[in-house]
């Protein structure tokens, strides 16, 4: 099937090829160049295809990953919804943040097995659109998901008496559902930018999913100013993310300093663990990715650190939080304790 066609209703800017053009120029046939405008309707997902002999491994690999990660999340949120002695802010948040990792990998893992089966690795360009900004959405809102749960932390160690008038439920909810909008929002500014002109220069993405740069470069009017501008929107999300966790935690590890029980310094520490295990692994394959200003200079290793976030971070997550917290450890023990009395 041809991916590539004359569309003369389209207002595109003709782009001629030249020495300094993308090399992904040399895609598109011979025939179709000259004085006219091929503009691609479809994407080709790149994926693994290089590594036709290992489908068969992803596959299963990946899959058994994604069963994993999908019974660890359920598991969570199920624990944290029956057990009423977990109906607090933090397990509340983190309920929410193992939602928000179950949608995460629905956006792109089922698409990544499917084309890990067939020999068509095409996407539509309204298929690509949506997944992307599914995928960047879902991204912002658990950067902002973490800095709320740091927040969190923060008033529980260093204002433990004021803690329960200012988490009250509906300042929650009210930044609960900021956290998302805000994400989201990113998500559509950039996803517009990205989509506000045509695809010419070839059609093959260089990802096994619709992330920014690859497709990006794929457009007809390759604008710096356009490049910096999601770029900023990336550095002020996942940097400013970061900072305010880092504030969080430097006002809580005063106030731990100060503690004079050994013990208090324990409990107060070991509640963190987790939160801060999730922060370093999900804030520094972001940074990796996206805050550098040419995130495709290597495709392959870019999918490698890709791999990680999108498929073993989500996993990592509920396992860390079930493994270093004890009260969710005592909770799920109670729990599977419960059911198998009453299957008894």
């Amino acid at each position: 099937m041809r991916r590539l066609v004359l569309s003369p209703f389209l207002p595109v800017q003709r782009v001629k090829p030249a020495e300094t053009a993308s090399a992904s120029w040399a895609m598109v046939p011979e025939k179709l160049r000259g004085n006219r405008t091929w503009l691609v309707t479809e994407f080709v997902l790149v994926g693994f295809s290089n590594l036709p002999h290992l489908r068969t491994t992803f596959f299963t690999l990946f899959l058994l990953t994604y069963l994993v990660t999908l019974s660890g999340n359920i598991t969570i949120i199920t624990i944290i919804h029956v057990n009423r002695t977990l109906h607090t802010p933090m397990y509340h948040f983190l309920a929410v943040l193992s939602l928000s990792e179950t949608c995460y990998t629905l956006v792109t893992i089922p698409n990544m097995l499917a084309h890990l089966l067939m020999e068509s690795q095409a996407i539509s360009i309204p298929a690509c659109r949506a997944q992307m900004f599914f995928f960047v959405g879902l991204a912002c809102s658990q950067c902002f998901l973490l800095t709320l749960m740091g927040y969190d932390r923060y008033v529980a160690i260093c204002h433990p008496l004021r803690y329960s008038l200012i988490m009250r439920p509906a300042v929650c909810l009210f930044l609960g559902a900021l956290a998302f909008c805000s994400g989201f929002s990113v998500a559509l500014i950039e996803t517009c930018m990205i989509f506000s002109s045509p695809f010419c220069l070839g059609d093959r993405v260089e990802h096994f999913f619709c992330d920014i740069a690859p497709v990006l470069r794929l457009s007809c009017t390759q604008s710096d100013l356009k490049a910096l501008g999601i770029f900023f929107l990336s550095v002020l999300v996942v940097l400013v993310s970061f900072l305010l966790i880092l504030l969080s935690y430097a006002f809580i590890v005063a106030t731990i300093v100060r503690m004079p029980s050994a013990t208090g310094r324990h409990k107060a520490f070991s509640t963190c663990a987790a939160h801060l295990t999730v922060v370093i692994v999900h804030f520094g394959c972001a940074a990796i990715i996206y805050l550098r200003p040419d995130s495709g200079a290597n495709p392959e290793q870019d999918r490698l650190v890709a791999v990680f976030y999108t498929v073993v971070t989500p996993l990592l997550n509920p396992v860390v939080y079930t493994l270093r917290n004890k009260e969710v450890r005592v909770a799920l023990r109670t729990t599977l304790a419960r059911g198998c009395g009453g299957v008894q």
